[in-house]
């Protein structure tokens, strides 16, 4: 594992923290596919149940690492550098210019969000199926001002999350959103307190992994699938994809009549 990756397990949960202190976390390529193969390990991993990604030393992530880029770029010759990124859909397990921006995991990753998450940070937070931001942190669009393109899934993810207004906003501006702005448009589920948002992602992280995971596993994938699909098909893939789940659902409508699960305890 690249010496930028950090991995561990606390039971079912897996963390993966970025650790580039002296850049905020920024990523470069080397970093790039070491976050990449973290993640499909993860999903590969059968023991392993929800992931949370977070970053060291009070960031999250501040993009990409633009003076690692532009070296890239002089040693190869301009933007062809990236020529490697090519990809087409059918690809399995494509690679992004920051590493697992562009696989649909089949479990959950929880963003825990500290200090900057911009710019190809905040790609990868949008990447995430949630994000717990703490009330000092951070969103934007900043390689806006350097006329850096979003292709880590920016211009796709986050309108599907925020609606198009808001998502013009964001993107033609380039400007900061603060914690309560991103809880109120949707950017964000959870603000917690400054330095907590690592132990809160965790917290959350193992209450997903205590559901009956092919029920929810099955829920999760069906929203992600429909979103280009007529309301018959989209209907039809989710019922295809909850079919082989209902036995499990009966098992746990009993277990409600017995009494678990009620009051919101679990």
């Amino acid at each position: 594992m690249n010496n930028a990756i950090h991995v561990e397990s606390i039971g079912p949960v897996r963390i993966v923290m970025l650790d580039r202190r002296e850049v905020r976390n920024a990523v470069d390529a080397q970093t790039a596919h070491a976050l990449h193969r973290a993640f499909v390990d993860f999903d590969g991993d059968a023991d392993a149940r929800v992931a949370v990604f977070h970053g060291a030393n009070g960031h999250f992530c501040a993009g990409w690492d633009l003076q690692a880029g532009a070296q890239l770029a002089a040693d190869a010759g301009g933007a062809a550098a990236l020529d490697h990124l090519d990809f087409v859909p059918q690809d399995y397990q494509p690679v992004g210019p920051m590493g697992p921006s562009r696989l649909l995991l089949s479990k959950p990753v929880i963003a825990a969000v500290s200090g900057a998450a911009v710019a190809g940070g905040m790609e990868l937070a949008l990447w995430c199926d949630l994000r717990v931001m703490e009330e000092d942190a951070y969103f934007g669009v900043y390689c806006r001002r350097f006329g850096v393109p979003l292709i880590d899934g920016g211009t796709v993810r986050l309108p599907r999350l925020v609606g198009m207004g808001h998502a013009m906003d964001l993107i033609l501006t380039g400007r900061k959103v603060e914690a309560a702005e991103a809880l109120q448009i949707g950017l964000a589920n959870r603000v917690v307190p400054t330095g907590t948002a690592r132990d809160k992602a965790i917290e959350l992280a193992q209450q997903l992994a205590k559901f009956p995971q092919k029920t929810m596993l099955a829920d999760r994938m069906s929203a992600y699938r429909q979103w280009d699909l007529p309301l018959p098909e989209a209907l039809h893939q989710e019922w295809q994809g909850g079919k082989p789940c209902i036995a499990e659902g009966i098992e746990g409508a009993a277990r409600f009549s017995a009494g678990e699960g009620r009051h919101g305890r679990f």
